[in-house]
């Protein structure tokens, strides 16, 4: 169970995505009105989406990717047992009846651990091309700061510049690892002679443009349309769509691992386009490029790469059962509910909230026997 980071994180994450959202769409229909954590339910959404379920599957992949590219040992044992219980008790700390200032200081240490656990192994094997996902964790704990800052002062306008700044964050960080991994599991997965070329060059400037972007939600650019910030999301809508053609294959709709990939990564060209289209006056709210990024994209991108990592990282064929594939196909419906059917009724968000949580219930169901056996 400890033996690598993916194995305790995927399995925790998972099981706050479904507990989370289920708790939200209860809350949303009226069905806890007791419900009252510290700073609301709106701040306990906003800040435990990016910063409770998304972190929880960056540390897992991280701490298991980072040893296969530095050669080192990856965290296990007692210190990665101590690092998911700092995990952990941040998550339990909202449902207690304490101070403010205890709640921020439970959820502070995460990141910063994270960051040091993997930043050490980096900088030991001097894998200098990886220093971007570390200085991409940093940044988030940054806007973790920002969001707390907001919650503690009872500051909406804060809150939101954080959590927004982290989506995109996480955006960049996705465009990262997606542009590396994406492109070579279409290759394995179909057999073909080569993977798409790489192009670090694209990868820099989808990494710069997602930092910038973060940083303008940070400053709170986008509280306002603004044609430069219009043109920006654009540049990076125009990079997502030649990546996702140069990465297409039909063959790939055949096989669930990557046509769910695929379409998570998608998501993120509508998010961008969404926003540059807002920026132009051409769309209503910014609400539906923030859902399309973090149901869609975020959410779409996760659940597809535990289901990968879990299998082939246990020894495992890269064969989803039936099962999980109505998963992958439950989480794009989630996302198309969110985005699509929430402007015209209300009723979209329990639809979506009921999809998602399907959709992570569908991975518990497949995987957690898989995470707690050991390697095959």
């Amino acid at each position: 169970m400890f033996s690598l980071g993916f194995r305790p994180f995927f399995l925790a994450g998972a099981g706050f995505a479904l507990v989370a959202v289920a708790i939200w769409g209860f809350w949303l229909y009226g069905r806890l009105p007791g419900a009252q954590p510290v700073g609301g339910m709106l701040a306990w959404h906003r800040h435990e989406m990016p910063f409770g379920f998304a972190t929880a599957f960056i540390a897992g992949f991280l701490l298991t990717a980072v040893p296969n590219w530095t050669g080192r040992p990856g965290l296990n044992g007692w210190p990665l047992i101590g690092l998911v219980m700092v995990w952990l008790l941040a998550r339990l700390a909202w449902l207690l009846p304490i101070e403010p200032l205890l709640l921020i200081a439970a959820q502070m240490p995460f990141l910063p651990l994270l960051a040091w656990c993997i930043g050490r192994d980096l900088v030991k094997a001097g894998k200098r091309e990886n220093y971007p996902i570390l200085l991409v964790i940093m940044l988030l704990a940054g806007c973790q700061v920002l969001t707390l800052w907001g919650i503690g002062n009872d500051n909406a306008v804060l809150q939101r510049h954080g959590v927004l700044a982290a989506l995109w964050l996480v955006a960049a960080l996705i465009s990262v690892i997606g542009g590396r991994v994406i492109p070579f599991f279409i290759q394995r997965g179909l057999n073909r002679p080569a993977a798409a070329a790489a192009q670090p060059l694209l990868t820099k400037v989808l990494l710069l443009g997602g930092v910038l972007l973060a940083l303008s939600f940070a400053a709170g650019f986008n509280d306002t349309p603004r044609i430069w910030l219009g043109a920006l999301f654009a540049i990076i809508a125009v990079l997502h769509v030649q990546r996702l053609w140069r990465w297409h294959d039909r063959g790939m709709w055949r096989v669930p691992l990557l046509w769910s990939l695929y379409l998570a990564y998608a998501w993120l060209l509508v998010a961008a386009l969404a926003m540059a289209l807002w920026h132009a006056g051409w769309m209503p709210q910014q609400s539906l490029a923030t859902h399309s990024l973090a149901v869609g994209g975020m959410g779409g991108l996760i659940l597809a790469m535990i289901a990968r990592v879990s299998l082939g990282h246990t020894g495992r064929p890269l064969q989803p059962r039936k099962g999980m594939v109505l998963g992958f196909a439950l989480l794009v419906l989630a996302g198309l509910s969110r985005v699509l059917l929430v402007p015209f009724s209300s009723a979209g968000l329990g639809i979506s909230a009921l999809l998602w949580c399907a959709a992570f219930a569908v991975f518990l169901l497949h995987h957690s026997a898989i995470l707690l056996k050991p390697r095959l």
